[in-house]
Formats: C-alpha cells, structure tokens, sequence
C-alpha cells in the first residue's frame, strides 16, 4: 500500500510519494476527465505551471517522477513506463499520458516517447534539448557552462560525444512512426538551448514526413520563460490531440 502524504498545490490536492525510490507527485483535480487524462511533467515540477494548473481545472490529474538526473539515464524511461501503469491503475487513468518537457525535461519526453510510444497520446515540448553538442556541451551556439554537470551525472566523455548517435533528435523517427503529435514552443533569442540547433530540427524532420507538429516560435523570447502568457494554444492542442485516446 503506497503511503501518501498530502497537501495542497495551487489550490488542488497533491499526494507526494515514493516510487521505486524516487520522488513522485500526483496533483487530483476537483472532478476528473471523463477519458481519464493526465499531464506527466518530465522534469522541473512546479516550474512554470499555468498550462498545468489550468488543465487541471478541466478534469486532468498532473503526475511527475523524478529523473535519476536531468540529463537523462536510460533507466529513467523504464521508470516512467513502471510510473504509467501506477498512475492509471491507482487513480483510474487512461494508460497514455501527456508528457509535458521543458527544457532538459523535453530531453526525456522524447527518449521516453520514443522507446515507450503506447504510453503517450502527444507531446508538449518547450525549449527542448534535443542536440547534446548544442546544449550542455555548447559546440555550437548553446550551452550554458553545463559540461561539467552532464559528464557528471552521465559518466560519459567528450571523447565519447563526438560519435554519439543516440541524442533525442537521434530519436525522432520513432515518433514520427508512432504518429505521436508535437507542440513545440521555443524562443527564437534563446542562447542556452538555440532553436537553430534543436527545435529547428525536430521541426523540420517532422515536416519532411508529414507528422503532426504544431509550432510556435516567440520571435524576441530567450530559455525562459517557457509557456505561454495565455495557455489557451496549449490547452487547444491538447484536448483536440487526446480526443480519441
């Protein structure tokens, strides 16, 4: 029997908890979705949370696991898989979720939608580190003197990254053939993650194949802030992309 302790998040019910391991947060709304939806925050829980706090008054739970580190294990998607079944087995869910990431938490929306796709009805991504040369290695026009984090908490080399065949763009084939819908909000003065080097790509291969994206590039915006002042774009593309879950 899971032991959760309660309080409160921005007016709703949030359970904290442990699973396997790790910090979990599930947030109930009032009254649920009739289709059971539910928004898995990737990383940074709390962070810029008005697209959140508004799709939890129309009925969705917000769930979140924590990651091993930010910048991604392999294992933190099976995690994410175990954490699926959890959520919609204990609280009545539908098995797909809606990940939402930010940042490095775009990162792993895309290594776990594309290594676990029947788990995941769309994807929102804002600002996502997509190219590791980009951001944190910042071989190109990115980067924000996070190397030294990444080599870290990954184990991985320099000398290892320049061969490496495995970032998230690496993995976009995978979605574009499980037919997963993106939103992908970026900032187009943004020098820690560029969207020339990341959003730019992923747009651009989805295009090529006829995916289902949706973008929206704020022209004079940096990292932060992600979101958007009026979620309603967000709101729209989530509830019109999880309609036949």
């Amino acid at each position: 029997m899971t032991d959760y302790t309660k309080s409160e998040w921005n007016g709703f019910s949030r359970l904290d908890f442990k699973f396997m391991g790790r910090n979990a947060v599930v947030v109930v709304p009032e009254k649920k979705d009739v289709k059971g939806r539910w928004l898995l925050k990737t990383e940074y829980f709390g962070a810029f949370p008005n697209f959140e706090i508004e799709m939890l008054k129309r009925g969705w739970h917000l769930a979140y696991v924590a990651n091993s580190t930010r910048w991604h294990k392999p294992e933190d998607d099976d995690v994410k898989a175990e954490f699926c079944d959890f959520v919609s087995e204990n609280f009545e869910l539908n098995k797909k979720c809606l990940p939402v990431g930010m940042s490095c938490g775009g990162m792993h929306a895309v290594y776990f939608a594309a290594k676990y796709p029947s788990y995941v009805s769309a994807l929102y991504l804002d600002a996502p580190v997509l190219n590791l040369l980009s951001c944190p290695l910042g071989m190109g026009d990115g980067g924000d003197d996070m190397a030294e984090e990444f080599f870290r908490d990954t184990g991985l080399t320099v000398s290892y990254m320049l061969n490496y065949r495995n970032h998230p763009i690496d993995n976009v084939q995978r979605l574009i053939e499980n037919r997963i819908p993106i939103l992908l909000i970026c900032g187009g003065a943004d020098t820690t993650v560029p969207y020339c080097e990341n959003g730019a790509v992923l747009a651009e291969k989805y295009r090529a194949a006829n995916g289902d994206i949706t973008e929206i590039i704020k022209p004079e915006c940096g990292h932060h802030p992600h979101g958007l002042d009026d979620p309603a774009p967000i709101i729209e593309f989530s509830i019109a992309k999880t309609e036949n879950i």
